[in-house]
């Protein structure tokens, strides 16, 4: 017998009696034991979804074999993968440097299971930081609309050329084209002040501290056409007062937008998170 593989198996499909037994059936078909196992039913949808964790002395070949009659007879969409594979992502930056840093430092440190072979900017200001991690930087100027699509067209080509599995916005200050976010759905992931919709634009934390906000937070989303509207993965909150200056409300802000945004690639790359539709997220914990 060869050492077992620790598997991740999320499965999703219309909501219907007999599927935990079905699945379960087909895991000890695959000599599997389930080390962890996570369920919901969505009555908005009537979708099942469902994340197991399994030990099994099997290829990926004879788990798909034993899985097949079930993914056929329950219509299932099905993701096997290898528990701690790193996912390979391709970082998008502008000037901030605070969520690649926080993603980059906790790569290096095996306490977030991706891999970043490149770094995309619009703006070179990061490059040293990028090479203080070793991870290949790239910039390219977006001025106007032509300098957009060449900047678009060497994302998608990255994506091809690194076998990049999740693109992650990190704070990356454009918006891409509706083509680009096709392209990239359900594979992108972006991450924004909690202040949207009520403080747009320039200096938002000013605005903020002289609105006298109470609650400063973070949201991460996957990335839609409709922007900073997609279906939403993390998000936190920190209370603040009348004694903080614009400038701490930044950097509390920061932290905020940085721990949020490397909670939610860590459930994308664990296999965490499910979409129901197009608009909400499944995530088990």
């Amino acid at each position: 017998m060869t050492d077992p593989t620790h598997w991740t198996l999320t499965l999703v499909c219309q909501d219907r009696p007999g599927i935990v037994h079905a699945v379960s059936g087909a895991v000890v078909a695959a000599e599997g034991n389930i080390t962890e196992s996570q369920q919901f039913s969505s009555d908005d949808t009537n979708t099942f979804f469902m994340r197991l964790q399994v030990l099994a002395p099997v290829s990926r070949a004879a788990f798909e074999a034993a899985l097949a009659p079930v993914v056929e007879r329950y219509d299932m969409t099905v993701q096997l993968d290898v528990v701690g594979r790193p996912l390979r992502t391709l970082v998008l930056v502008s000037k901030a440097g605070h969520c690649m840093n926080d993603l980059l430092y906790r790569q290096r440190n095996g306490q977030l299971p991706i891999e970043v072979p490149l770094v995309l900017s619009n703006h070179p200001d990061l490059g040293e930081l990028a090479a203080f991690y070793s991870v290949p930087f790239e910039h390219r100027a977006v001025v106007d609309e032509a300098s957009k699509r060449a900047m678009e067209a060497r994302v998608l080509q990255a994506v091809e050329e690194h076998d990049i599995e999740l693109v992650v916005l990190a704070r990356y200050m454009q918006i891409l084209s509706p083509e680009l976010c096709a392209a990239l759905a359900g594979r992108a992931v972006n991450i924004h002040h909690s202040f949207l919709p009520g403080f747009k634009g320039a200096n938002p934390y000013r605005q903020a501290h002289a609105r006298g906000v109470k609650l400063i937070g973070a949201t991460a989303h996957f990335v839609t056409s409709n922007l900073d509207e997609g279906p939403i993965i993390e998000q936190n909150v920190v209370r603040v007062d009348h004694s903080r200056t614009p400038q701490q409300l930044v950097s509390i802000g920061q932290d905020e937008e940085s721990r949020t945004l490397t909670q939610a690639v860590r459930w994308i790359a664990e296999d965490r998170v499910l979409l129901d539709g197009g608009s909400r997220t499944i995530i088990f914990r």
